[in-house]
């Protein structure tokens, strides 16, 4: 073969190698796309990030709850932090209640995010009145006296609670912060008003 049908055989269409950039550039989106949702579904299933509140001096902490709605009077600890409730929640969209809650109402509320401030009913005003302005229109947070307690204040949410002596007191802010619809909350989202609007 003479050297110009060689030419002419390497410049046939037929005959010639292409990158096949249509291609490369599929599998690529493809490898990407996979990447990203790998690393989605690692993290969606890794714990909550981390509990917030769960460094707070005095905190303690309770699993394994009852969630089941009953109609009857319920023993919890005093005040409680979760557990068998009430089908019909207590409003919790920034009350401030002058009177004591039936725990079974509250304790619905907690399933559902809020944070629960309870104080002696016998608590300086000063400190009452620095409470309310912390729970006076923030949504999911309620608040009421609560006799018998063995410290002046104590905040509740699902599974958390933490005694304080005094409504200045830094923790205040802190726990709000980490527990008001909290990753510790069973029903995320669930209503905080409509339901029971006196104590």
């Amino acid at each position: 073969m003479s050297k110009s049908a060689r030419n002419r055989a390497q410049r046939n269409v037929l005959t010639q190698r292409t990158v096949p950039w249509g291609g490369i550039a599929f599998f690529s989106v493809i490898g990407v796309v996979a990447v990203i949702a790998i690393t989605f579904a690692f993290l969606q299933s890794r714990p909550a990030d981390s509990d917030a509140g769960a460094s707070l001096d005095g905190l303690v902490q309770k699993d394994d709850l009852g969630r089941d709605h009953v109609t009857t009077s319920v023993q919890y600890d005093s005040p409680p932090m979760g557990g068998n409730h009430d089908p019909v929640w207590q409003n919790c969209d920034g009350r401030v209640y002058e009177q004591p809650l039936r725990n079974e109402n509250a304790v619905h509320s907690l399933e559902h995010g809020a944070v629960w401030i309870t104080y002696k009913p016998d608590l300086d005003k000063g400190q009452v009145d620095r409470l309310k302005k912390k729970v006076d229109g923030t949504d999911y947070t309620m608040m009421s006296p609560f006799p018998g307690l063995d410290s002046p204040i104590v905040l509740s949410a699902w599974g958390k609670q933490l005694k304080l002596q005094d409504a200045s007191d830094a923790r205040v802010d802190a726990f709000l912060k980490a527990y008001v619809k909290g990753p510790q909350t069973p029903e995320p989202g669930a209503a905080c008003n409509g339901a029971k609007d006196t104590p």
